[in-house]
């Protein structure tokens, strides 16, 4: 992503960006301190990150643990907030932890299952794959229902609860972290799925197109279209595509994905399950239909079309909207929820979905909320023309913060909008300590927020960071590395801007803490 300007940034995030001069290192509780000369940097470039929300239908409990003996609240008054001396060059990141960060987990799920497949399809045109010849439609569903599955709200929840449940008690970190990480990186299982998918089909068509003088033309007909359909879908979902011109990626990878079933998932259309149930119910040795009920309901493809049950709770609910700054709108919707899942909205019933962070007392509250930055166009629309409801899914979808009731102690550490996705973990849990890194967090978030941080994180386990105040942004990696020591701290999780991640993730990885940052993948 190329550099832009400073006046891009979203101004819920700037304080993520404003450099000093001075290396900040403070101890883990809230502090005050005097202006710095703040130095911007013009060649940054924002990006906003995923949010996280949660329901109250998961049964993960909440944590209830006590803090290390021994430990003991550091006292603001006795050390000093800062280091009096030239802020050190930025250490040089080697080689192989940007290739190991790159070449995430997610890339390898990628790649895996994309070789997979291709593999399956050059054996299949070297009539080396037999099942491929009975079964060329099952394959072609196979991959999108696995695509579907992967970003499907009750079966991603049915996978962290598993892992909460079964690992929580008796792992080791190592298999946590490797547990963590797949579960935060299924998207790339999503993708190498979708994409296979669409390459069966492409060789299905052209199967059938070879030997079309013994096909059935609407066979032919319906097998060019859904073609069409799911190569402009995948075309869409390109990361520069999906970045750059988002309402292009809603608009055709998702909608025209749902075409004719409004009720199933990305990439999924009942003309690509109409196309392959079509496709293995034509005998073309006979030239005829087979249309007895057994040879129907035995096909393999017509129950990998039944993937529908969140769409079932699609619902348009009320909704109260406060406006702190022209920066931020607070959407408060009824019932309380569990800390860790995503909530997506929008103000139609199937299109342009946007996820944000669910800030939640717990599941017995009254209320929850979501804080959307304003930045694209939706949002804007949200401070400009406040709704009364929007349509969300009942049924919320697990982000990687769920995970962190897998562990005893952890960091979250957010910027700017990013609090939405943070806040409810260290409120549910007081094993939790939170960073957060702003401009100004008290004016441009309003006292709902402040309101929630102060009633239930106790000053000694939090750092609210105000860089407008401070003149620039903390050393972060010396902030997180003193924490890590002094909270005992398992595992970090990132909420930030492109930049701001990759910084933290780098130096986290640099100097051995166990961190996960944010994703775009969604």
């Amino acid at each position: 992503m190329g550099a832009c300007s400073q006046e891009s940034i979203d101004d819920a995030e700037k304080g993520m960006y404003d450099i000093t001069q001075d290396s900040v290192v403070p101890p883990p509780f809230v502090y005050m301190a005097q202006r710095r000369d703040t130095y911007i940097n013009p060649q940054l470039c924002p990006v906003s990150p995923i949010h996280e929300g949660i329901t109250p239908l998961s049964s993960v409990p909440e944590l209830s643990l006590s803090r290390p003996a021994g430990w003991q609240a550091i006292d603001a008054n006795v050390l000093e907030a800062t280091i009096k001396k030239p802020t050190p060059p930025k250490p040089k990141i080697s080689r192989w932890i940007l290739f190991q960060l790159w070449f995430n987990t997610y890339r390898k799920f990628f790649t895996f299952v994309t070789l997979l497949n291709l593999t399956g399809i050059i054996m299949a045109a070297l009539n080396r794959f037999p099942y491929a010849e009975n079964h060329l439609g099952a394959l072609v569903l196979g991959n999108l229902l696995c695509a579907i599955l992967f970003r499907n709200e009750l079966f991603m929840r049915f996978l962290y609860i598993v892992a909460i449940y079964g690992l929580r008690n008796w792992a080791p970190m190592s298999i946590k972290y490797a547990a963590t990480s797949i579960l935060q990186h299924v998207g790339g299982i999503h993708s190498g799925c979708a994409l296979s998918g669409a390459g069966w089909l492409v060789y299905k068509i052209v199967d059938i197109i070879r030997y079309r003088a013994v096909q059935h033309t609407a066979v032919i007909v319906s097998g060019i279209i859904t073609n069409i359909l799911i190569i402009i879908s995948v075309l869409s979902a390109f990361p520069w595509v999906r970045n750059t011109y988002h309402n292009v990626f809603e608009k055709h990878h998702r909608f025209i994905g749902w075409l004719g079933l409004a009720v199933s998932s990305i990439f999924h259309s009942l003309t690509t399950w109409m196309f392959v149930v079509m496709g293995n119910s034509y005998d073309i040795k006979v030239g005829q239909w087979r249309t007895d009920a057994q040879t129907l309901l035995s096909a393999q493809e017509l129950w990998f079309a039944v993937i529908l049950i969140p769409w079932i709770t699609l619902r348009e609910v009320p909704v109260e909207v406060e406006i702190p700054s022209p920066k931020v709108a607070i959407l408060r919707f009824n019932r309380g929820m569990q800390q860790g899942l995503l909530g997506r909205i929008s103000r139609t019933s199937i299109m342009e979905y946007h996820a944000f962070g669910i800030i939640s007392e717990g599941r017995k509250s009254p209320y929850h909320y979501m804080i959307c930055g304003v930045q694209g166009d939706f949002t804007k629309d949200l401070v400009a023309n406040p709704p009364k409801t929007v349509w969300t899914r009942e049924l919320k979808f697990a982000g990687v913060g769920h995970a962190s009731a897998m562990y005893k102690r952890g960091i979250r550490v957010c910027t700017g909008t990013g609090i939405g996705a943070a806040l409810s973990t260290c409120i549910q849990s007081p094993n939790w300590f939170l960073i957060w890194i702003g401009s100004d967090q008290e004016k441009t978030f309003g006292p709902t927020i402040a309101g929630l941080i102060h009633k239930h994180i106790e000053p000694e386990r939090m750092i609210l960071w105000d860089s407008k105040k401070r003149g620039g942004r903390p050393n972060t990696m010396e902030l997180l590395k003193d924490t890590w020591t002094r909270f005992g701290a398992e595992v970090i999780f990132i909420t930030s801007n492109m930049q701001g991640n990759d910084e933290m993730m780098q130096g986290c990885r640099a100097e051995g803490l166990h961190a996960f940052g944010t994703l775009w993948d969604f």
